[in-house]
């Protein structure tokens, strides 16, 4: 399981997408392409993302809480340890959610199964 990242050049900017379910990751990039000016970057692992953040510099980070290696938490801490992306603004979308560090860290909680106009007005709202 790669990285998958979308071919064409997108004026919006890159939003990384790091979910380690194949047919959520899909669904995800899906509305991305569709639904948004932006383009994305597919990783499966909190380790494949720091790898692509090395790279290019996502306006947004929408992250599984449950991943394998490192959960969403460690790993939204891990990419605001970088000092390029310390202001880059990020959503969880799991089942579940801790809640008491999702809201210290700022981040937009997301449910799974999660509302399509929802998460559409999230990444309109975030990725700026």
């Amino acid at each position: 399981m790669g990285m998958q990242e979308s071919q064409e050049q997108h004026q919006g900017g890159l939003i990384l997408v790091v979910e380690d379910d194949p047919d959520i990751g899909a669904l995800l990039t899906n509305i991305i392409v569709q639904e948004t000016p932006y383009g994305y970057v597919l990783a499966t692992d909190g380790v494949q993302a720091l790898q692509i953040v090395e790279e290019m510099k996502p306006i947004l980070f929408i992250l599984d809480y449950r991943l394998p290696i490192m959960n969403g938490i460690e790993l939204y801490d891990r990419l605001h340890a970088i000092k390029e992306l310390e202001h880059v603004p990020a959503m969880m979308v799991s089942a579940y959610l801790p809640e008491r560090e999702v809201q210290e860290r700022k981040i937009v909680g997301m449910y799974k199964p999660f509302d399509l106009s929802k998460l559409l007005d999230a990444i309109e709202m975030l990725a700026v």
